[in-house]
C-alpha cells in the first residue's frame, strides 16, 4: 500500500549548504563568547575601602554643617526682614489713616462752605480727588483759611508719607520673598546632604561596621591623647603662675623691687586682669553649667533648643543664659569676642573648626569641650582635637 506521507525535506545536502551552515554556527558561538569576554572585560565600580567610606560620611557631614549655617544665617535675616515687613505695614496702616482723617477734615470744610452758598472754587479743591495738584495754585490758597491751610498741608503731608511707606515695604518684601528663596534652597542642600551619608551607610556589612567603629574608636583615642597633654601643659602653666604669685605676694621680699614693681604698670595690669578673669569665669560657670544641663538632647540641624540644638545653636543658648547675647551662626559668633591660642583656653571659650568654620564647641578644661556634633548624635563632652581647629574666641 502506497504511504501517503509526504517525503521529508533533505536540508543541507549539498556542500556549499554545509559549509553555510558550518560558517553560521561559528560565527554565532564566536558571538557568544565575544559577548562573555566583554561582560567580564567591562570595568566594574570600584569598591571603596571603609577608610574611603568613612572620610566620605565625614565630609558629608561637614558640608552638611556649611549648609546649616547658611540655613541658620538665611533664617535669621528672614525673621529680621518679617519684623520689619510687619512693622512698616503697621506703619502703613495708621500713615493711611492718617490720611484719611485729613482728608475727612477737607470733606467737613468743603462741607460747611456748601452748605453756606454754593461750590466755591475753594470746595471744588478741597473735595477734588488729589488736592495737592489745587494747592500749589497760589490764587486758591488765597482764599483759604489758616486752619483750612493747615488741614490741606496736613492731608499733602500724610498722603505722601504713606506713599513711601508703602513703596518701603514694598522693597522689604521682595527682599524677604528673595531670603525665603535661599532657606529654601539650603535646607534643601542640608537634607540631600544627609540622606547621600545616610545611604553609604546603610550599604555597610555588619563587618563593614564593626571597622568603621574601630575607626572611630582610634581616632578618639588619638584626640583623648592630645587632650591629656593639653591638659598637663595648661595644668603646669597654673602652678607655675601660682608660684609666680606666691612669691610676689611674700612679706620682705617685695621692698628692694618693690618701688619698680609697685610703679610698673603691669602690676596695675595683672590686679585688672585677675579682675576680668573673676568677670569671665563667673559668666563662663553659668553658660558652662547650662550647657551640660542639655547633655543627651539630640543634634537637629538648625535647631535652637529647648529640645534639641546644632552645634551654633547651643553655644548660643548657653551664652544667653549667662547674660550673654551671641550672633547665629558659627561664621558670625568667631568674631564675638577675643581670639585665644589652644594652650591658652579657658572654660566657656569657643573652640571653633575646619577652614569654613562650619562646627563650634564650648571648652570645659583638660582640652575637651562640650558640643552638639552631628546628625544621630547627642550633645557629648569630646576632645577638642576631634576635629582640626580653626581657632579660639572668648565671647565676654
Amino acid at each position: 500500500m502506497a504511504s501517503h506521507r509526504k517525503p521529508r525535506t533533505r536540508i543541507l545536502t549539498s556542500p556549499g549548504s554545509r559549509r553555510t551552515a558550518a560558517g553560521l554556527t561559528t560565527a554565532a558561538l564566536a558571538s557568544v563568547t565575544l559577548l562573555s569576554q566583554t561582560a567580564e572585560a567591562a570595568p566594574r565600580q570600584p569598591q571603596q575601602s571603609i577608610e574611603e567610606v568613612k572620610q566620605k560620611v565625614d565630609d558629608l557631614y561637614r558640608q552638611a554643617e556649611v549648609a546649616t549655617q547658611k540655613y541658620n544665617a538665611a533664617k535669621e535675616q528672614a525673621d529680621e526682614q518679617r519684623g520689619t515687613v510687619d512693622r512698616l505695614l503697621d506703619d502703613t496702616a495708621r500713615r493711611t489713616q492718617k490720611m484719611n482723617d485729613a482728608r475727612r477734615r477737607l470733606g467737613t470744610y468743603a462741607a460747611a462752605q456748601y452748605r453756606s452758598g454754593g461750590i466755591s472754587p475753594t470746595a471744588q479743591l478741597l473735595l477734588a480727588r488729589n488736592p495737592q495738584q489745587f494747592a500749589d495754585r497760589s490764587h486758591l490758597m488765597d482764599q483759604l483759611t489758616g486752619a483750612q491751610k493747615k488741614a490741606v498741608s496736613d492731608y499733602q503731608e500724610q498722603q505722601a508719607k504713606a506713599v513711601r511707606q508703602r513703596a518701603e515695604a514694598s522693597r522689604s518684601l521682595e527682599r524677604l520673598t528673595e531670603t525665603q528663596a535661599s532657606l529654601k534652597e539650603s535646607k534643601k542642600d542640608v537634607q540631600e546632604k544627609l540622606a547621600e551619608a545616610r545611604q553609604l551607610l546603610s550599604r555597610l556589612t555588619a563587618q563593614e561596621k564593626a571597622r568603621l567603629a574601630e575607626l572611630e574608636r582610634k581616632k578618639e583615642a588619638e584626640a583623648k591623647r592630645r587632650a591629656e597633654e593639653l591638659a598637663r601643659k595648661q595644668a603646669e602653666k597654673e602652678r607655675k603662675e601660682r608660684e609666680g604669685r606666691a612669691q610676689h605676694d611674700t612679706p620682705g621680699q617685695g621692698t628692694g623691687s618693690g618701688a619698680p614693681d609697685g610703679g610698673s604698670s603691669g602690676s596695675g595690669g595683672s590686679g585688672g586682669g585677675t579682675t576680668d578673669d573673676g568677670s569671665y569665669a563667673t559668666k563662663a560657670a553659668k553658660a558652662l553649667a547650662f550647657a551640660r544641663a542639655q547633655m543627651g538632647k539630640p543634634y537637629v540641624w538648625g535647631a535652637t533648643g529647648p529640645n534639641s540644638y546644632d552645634c551654633s545653636g547651643l553655644t548660643q543658648a548657653a551664652w544667653k543664659a549667662a547674660g550673654v547675647s551671641l550672633p547665629r551662626t558659627t561664621w558670625d559668633q568667631v568674631k564675638a569676642g577675643d581670639r585665644v591660642a589652644t594652650k591658652d583656653l579657658k572654660p566657656g571659650d569657643l573652640v571653633f573648626f575646619y577652614n569654613d568654620i562650619s562646627h563650634v564647641g564650648m571648652y570645659i578644661g583638660d582640652g575637651k569641650m562640650i558640643h552638639a556634633p552631628k546628625p544621630g548624635a547627642s550633645v557629648r563632652v569630646e576632645s577638642i582635637y576631634y576635629m582640626p581647629i580653626y581657632g579660639s574666641v572668648r565671647p565676654a
